[in-house]
């Protein structure tokens, strides 16, 4: 299964709307496809600059969605009027409608301090009849040989179509890349924080400020402490790179 993509800084991201990513997810588990699913904003995008095998793994995905507007405005540059934001809360959700009418499984890895749990039961009552098959909290560390055996026994069990991981990046990616093949699942995505806004323990931006382009802003006044060395160390460096790029100052090549 290919898809288009735009060349970010030698990332693919993949030319998508949300109706489009929905359609490419029941496409891909109707063929019997296994991969993982990317959400990929200025953030993912300069991890990868700084590391070969997160870009790798961006670009072995089975989807890489424009997860920020500046993905979308850069797809649109290059002619993919299409082009709009696949955020990771909203894919999410859309894929949870769709799911009754699909008898669509879900398994939910990630999150801390009950965050998974308060999830299932936060889109259970949103959606009812949504069949979360499982959920798994994982330590602050990789997995040892007794959690991961008893992650795949659980996974082996619940036989998910869509396994959510609810981490952050880069550490949800390198997971997903690693996990994939050892686990009995249809189709894995990263999706962050969409665990922590949908649970309702972190407050979501507007919707007037998610298509500004400055949720970052809005998110890093909820959260200071946390995310100000991200955004104001990143978004300058991409910038940069991206007028590089545009200029031919600087040539980023797809792995």
């Amino acid at each position: 299964m290919k898809s288009e993509r735009v060349n970010v800084l030698g990332v693919g991201v993949t030319v998508l709307n949300l109706p489009l990513a929905v359609a490419s997810l029941k496409a891909a588990i109707q063929a019997g496809c296994k991969g993982y699913v990317c959400v990929t904003g200025v953030h993912g995008v300069m991890e990868a600059q700084e590391d070969a095998g997160l870009r790798t793994i961006l670009n072995s995905a089975l989807l890489n969605t424009p997860d920020g507007m500046p993905m979308v405005w850069l797809g649109r540059m290059a002619g993919h009027r299409q082009m709009s934001r696949v955020y990771g809360p909203d894919l999410m959700l859309e894929v949870f409608a769709a799911s009754s009418a699909e008898g669509w499984r879900h398994f939910f890895y990630g999150g801390a301090n009950g965050a998974a749990q308060a999830l299932k039961e936060k889109v259970q009552a949103r959606f009812p009849g949504l069949a979360v098959v499982g959920v798994f909290e994982p330590p602050f560390r990789p997995l040892d040989a007794v959690e991961r055996a008893e992650l795949r026994r659980q996974v082996t069990q619940a036989q998910p179509h869509f396994f959510w991981v609810g981490l952050s990046t880069p550490k949800q990616e390198k997971f997903m890349a690693e996990y994939l093949p050892l686990l009995d699942v249809d189709i894995m995505l990263g999706v962050g924080a969409a665990f922590d806004f949908h649970s309702g323990r972190v407050r979501q931006a507007p919707r007037w400020v998610q298509r500004s382009g400055f949720e970052w802003l809005y998110r890093v006044a909820c959260e200071p402490r946390r995310l100000w060395r991200r955004y104001f160390r990143n978004n300058p460096r991409f910038l940069a790179a991206v007028f590089a790029q545009k200029t031919g100052l600087r040539k980023f090549v797809l792995d």
